[in-house]
């Protein structure tokens, strides 16, 4: 573990105080692996914070450490209440008849929900480019992917919705997979296009399971807009949890929520049957604080995003930033540059000392693009400028 002194924080942004990029526990096989050789590389590429976390959630896990008993713990009513109350004061959204379960990761609720609602060979269909995670869950299963891609307008992606229509009708298609706020490309659903999605999926019967993991990381003036609140029926799940909101992916667990009786006996079942929700006790810790104290911070960490997103606006060389409206995830336009899709992941680790996402990674809508996660220190975005500057001189 490095011992440097941290740099000084910066007054306007007081929650990067101890920049996390540098002192990241990155696996430096996979670093290789992925991105080449360059010591001085940059890691950008994994969705999560790179800044000092919410003191709430750091504190109540240190105290929960200092508490030496980590044995057998059942889960108070209490988190699901403070969830609860977290999306009201967030979100405007009540949950009265909703049903809330738990789940170790969104992965292992979308295999599950997939395993439920289709058989072997039905389609599940995904928007590309879209994150990367979802295609694999669904060959696994051995369902076919149906794709209704996003249309980019060279300024800002919208729903294919004829197409999403189009594949919608096949018989075999039984289940969509919704992104909001959309990982990769920042675009949060319109409550306008979400009731689009909803008419459609309800009149050729698409179960929808909405991953809505970063619903508490929209920009600007706009709102997200939970699918509960427009899809009329119970033909539908929502996934939730603390773990992209507060860097906590690799300790809580997340939620499911939904009104889908079938679906609420089919994952309780599989919880019996596999045990998947044995209560982690720092898990728990950290879900109360941060829907207890969170706001604070993350008030603070969406305004250092929005800053962040300012300073992309200087790209150099045509290189241009896709405005998120969402998300901590930049997602950069390269194709000004006339590289190939390897090519360009090539050229950003070896030239630019970038390791970025390639766009390709999320769909071959993807190609020419790259993500990148923007919750850091500012210097470190300006950072980033001056490399991309100097490696497309």
């Amino acid at each position: 573990m490095s011992h440097e002194q941290p740099p000084e924080p910066r007054p306007e942004h007081a929650l990067v105080g101890r920049l996390s990029v540098e002192r990241r526990a990155e696996n430096p096989k996979l670093l290789e692996q992925l991105f080449g050789q360059r010591d001085d590389l940059l890691p950008l590429w994994i969705a999560e914070p790179y800044v000092e976390l919410a003191a709430p959630v750091t504190d109540a896990l240190t105290a929960r450490a200092a508490n030496g008993w980590y044995g057998y713990e059942t889960r108070p009513r209490e988190t699901r209440d403070r969830f609860m109350r977290w999306m009201e004061r967030r979100h405007g959204w009540t949950i009265e008849t909703e049903k809330m379960l738990f789940s170790p990761s969104i992965g292992t609720s979308i295999a599950l929900l997939i395993e439920m609602l289709t058989e072997p060979g039905d389609g599940v269909i995904i928007q590309p480019p879209v994150f990367t995670d979802f295609k694999p869950l669904v060959v696994a299963a051995d369902r076919r992917v149906d794709r209704a891609p996003l249309i980019f307008d060279g300024d800002r992606y919208t729903m294919d919705l004829e197409r999403l229509e189009a594949v919608a009708s096949e018989p075999t298609s039984k289940v969509m997979i919704l992104c909001n706020p959309h990982n990769p490309v920042g675009r949060v659903w319109t409550r306008k296009e979400l009731a689009e999605v909803a008419e459609i999926c309800a009149k050729n019967d698409v179960f929808i399971v909405a991953d809505e993991i970063h619903a508490d990381l929209v920009l600007g003036d706009g709102s997200f807009i939970p699918i509960a609140s427009v899809v009329e029926g119970d033909r539908w799940a929502a996934l939730h949890g603390p773990i992209k909101t507060f860097g906590l992916a690799g300790v809580s667990d997340t939620l499911v929520v939904t009104r889908n009786r079938e679906a609420v006996e089919h994952l309780r079942a599989a919880d019996r049957r596999l045990h998947l929700n044995r209560n982690n006790v720092f898990s728990l810790a950290a879900t109360a604080a941060a829907y207890a104290e969170g706001d604070a911070w993350l008030d603070e960490l969406l305004s250092t995003i929005a800053g962040n997103v300012e300073l992309l606006n200087d790209l150099p060389h045509g290189i241009r930033l896709v405005v998120p409206e969402g998300t901590y995830l930049a997602w950069i336009d390269f194709r000004a540059l006339g590289l190939g899709a390897k090519e360009l992941a090539g050229w950003l680790s070896a030239e630019a000392g970038l390791a970025l996402s390639p766009g390709h990674w999320f769909g071959r809508e993807g190609a020419g693009f790259a993500r990148m996660t923007i919750a850091v220190d500012p210097a470190t975005i300006k950072e980033v400028i001056t490399r991309l500057t100097a490696a497309s001189v």
